[in-house]
């Protein structure tokens, strides 16, 4: 089954440190390597967000930045699991990977099954 997962914080929340790039591109080198991640990578954020809205018969642009946001999505990722449990699991290693690399951080990660689209493929 394939999942989306959005690794979310503070809009305000400055650059990560190397190290934790560093941990990050090791642990979606693995990812990509057996299969359990199909695609994914940082958000742009502030001036680059544009939202568009429909609401009472009518489309609105939003261009951001957006000071009233308590959190963005930072970055996404695609994963194929076996269960959600495994996806949980795999969320959960991005979490700790944040708490290791950059103390402070404050954030959430974000699973969600995804319905349909096109046919999955085995991982690995």
């Amino acid at each position: 089954m394939r999942y989306m997962v959005f690794v979310k914080m503070a809009p305000d929340v400055g650059e990560a440190p190397p190290a934790l790039f560093e941990a990050m591109d090791a642990e979606m080198g693995r990812a990509f390597a057996d299969g359990s991640i199909i695609t994914g990578g940082g958000l742009g954020g502030g001036e680059q967000i544009v939202e568009l809205r429909l609401a009472a018969g009518a489309i609105t642009t939003t261009d951001g930045p957006y000071a009233e946001a308590k959190e963005i999505v930072g970055g996404f990722s695609i994963v194929e699991a076996r269960s959600q449990y495994e996806a949980v699991e795999g969320a959960r290693r991005v979490l700790e990977l944040h708490q290791q690399f950059w103390p402070g951080w404050d954030g959430a990660v974000e699973i969600r099954p995804i319905w349909g689209g096109p046919p999955e493929t085995p991982a690995g």
